[in-house]
């Protein structure tokens, strides 16, 4: 656990990223529990606790198979125009998508994301479909024994924060991130500044490959009041 210094434009110095290396987070598994005790002997109370959503959606059972899903046409079709490293990249992925929104909001979706990449607009596909395609990890880069899984996006977010936190005392939050510099905290508990959690975030320190290291503690170390707590 090597402590990793934030330096993000519109924080100041003086906040430290440390990513906790866990056991991977099973279905049903207690997240307050495991969260104690990989914190332990190294969080302090004032210090916010930031939980990767992917770990949080799998303790909750939020997850399929790929192997459960039969992709259609439609999803083959659309799969094969996706970057490689996107989530619609995967059959299946595309499938639940359908699933949830019908065929006929996707066929539209993925016309005006061409109509949009003609007048230079990117990214129109994800705008139309929004949090049924934001809400679903495929399985690239999931650790086994997930690798095969589409994971959904953790259920109540701000709500389980406020429970962790009502438990465990420190500040939550459940974040996704990844190497591209983006960061949305899903949840949060009470009395933490999310634009600035996800700030801290954007070096996504819980890394996105092998690292296990699902937590990560944001500890204040400067001077002045803790950036990611609301003013008294």
């Amino acid at each position: 656990m090597i402590p990793l210094p934030v330096h993000e434009p519109g924080l100041p110095d003086g906040l430290v990223a440390i990513p906790v290396r866990t056991r991977l987070f099973g279905p049903g598994d207690d997240i307050a529990v495991l969260v104690e005790d990989a914190v332990r002997g190294i969080a302090r109370i004032d210090d916010v606790i930031v939980v990767a959503e992917t770990a949080v959606a799998i303790a909750q059972r939020r997850f399929v198979p790929a192997e459960f899903v039969r992709p259609s046409r439609l999803a083959y079709a659309l799969s094969r125009h996706a970057g490689a490293l996107a989530t619609v990249s995967q059959p299946e992925s595309v499938q639940i998508v359908i699933d949830q929104v019908g065929a006929g909001k996707v066929v539209y979706a993925a016309i005006a994301h061409v109509v949009g990449r003609l007048v230079g607009k990117r990214g129109v596909f994800y705008e139309i479909l929004g949090e049924a395609i934001a809400a679903i990890d495929g399985y690239t880069g999931t650790l086994p024994p997930y690798e095969r899984a589409i994971v959904f996006g953790p259920a109540q977010p701000d709500a389980v924060c406020a429970d962790l936190s009502a438990q465990l005392g420190y500040g939550f939050a459940i974040v996704d991130a990844n190497d591209l510099r983006k960061a949305k905290a899903l949840g949060i508990s009470p009395g933490l500044v999310r634009a600035n959690v996800e700030l801290a975030l954007l070096g996504n320190p819980h890394g996105n490959s092998d690292e296990q290291t699902p937590l990560v503690i944001l500890t204040w170390r400067g001077n002045g009041a803790n950036p990611l707590r609301e003013a008294a």
